[in-house]
């Protein structure tokens, strides 16, 4: 019996020793108030036009101590909207976004890479337009903190990438407006 006592006490102090490295995976949900995916481009040289889409949705899953991480983002393209209205349609339009038969895009991630305790990259797959792609985004900043108002638990990033138009079936008047596009995402998620 004796025996069965310092084991089962052996076993209780590994497992409180051992907790704290099994941190469970934390669920956060997309603030559609303060995320909104932007995209610029080249206007024929003139200047970079920057419009955004103003609903998004999705979630982001963080396991700090496994420096693990998923992103899951859904981007209503028919809430495109680059500050007037007869171009958010042309721009809905089956030359570029195609809003009628493909009203959302989306970003799954494959990996999250971190550094240290901060992830720096979120590599996954961008659907547009009913085209997959691989892409990188880098991430230029990372807060993980409780939020000062909802007092629950919030994290926020900003990232970026570059994709081609062209990639998407979207490349109409190529290169006059520029194949290349880049994408900024604001995103601040609240812990579920």
């Amino acid at each position: 019996m004796q025996k069965f006592s310092k084991l089962a006490a052996a076993l209780a102090l590994a497992s409180a020793i051992a907790a704290p490295a099994l941190a469970a995976p934390e669920t956060f949900v997309v603030d559609g108030t303060h995320t909104f995916p932007r995209f610029s481009y080249s206007h024929f040289g003139f200047s970079t036009q920057l419009s955004r889409f103003d609903k998004t949705s999705g979630k982001v899953v963080l396991d700090k101590a496994a420096k693990t991480g998923s992103v899951d983002i859904v981007i209503d393209t028919k809430s495109v909207n680059t500050g007037y209205a007869t171009f958010n349609e042309h721009i809905q339009g089956e030359d570029f976004l195609d809003t009628g038969k493909y009203p959302t895009a989306t970003f799954k991630s494959t990996k999250v890479v971190f550094e240290g305790d901060k992830p720096v990259a979120v590599d996954g797959n961008l659907t547009l337009k009913g085209v997959t792609k691989p892409v990188t985004l880098t991430v230029t900043s990372f807060k993980a903190m409780p939020h000062p108002m909802l007092k629950k638990d919030a994290i926020g990033a900003n990232a970026w990438t570059v994709v081609k138009r062209s990639d998407f079936n979207a490349g109409k008047y190529a290169p006059n407006v520029g194949d290349e596009v880049r994408i900024d995402i604001a995103i601040e998620a609240i812990k579920e």
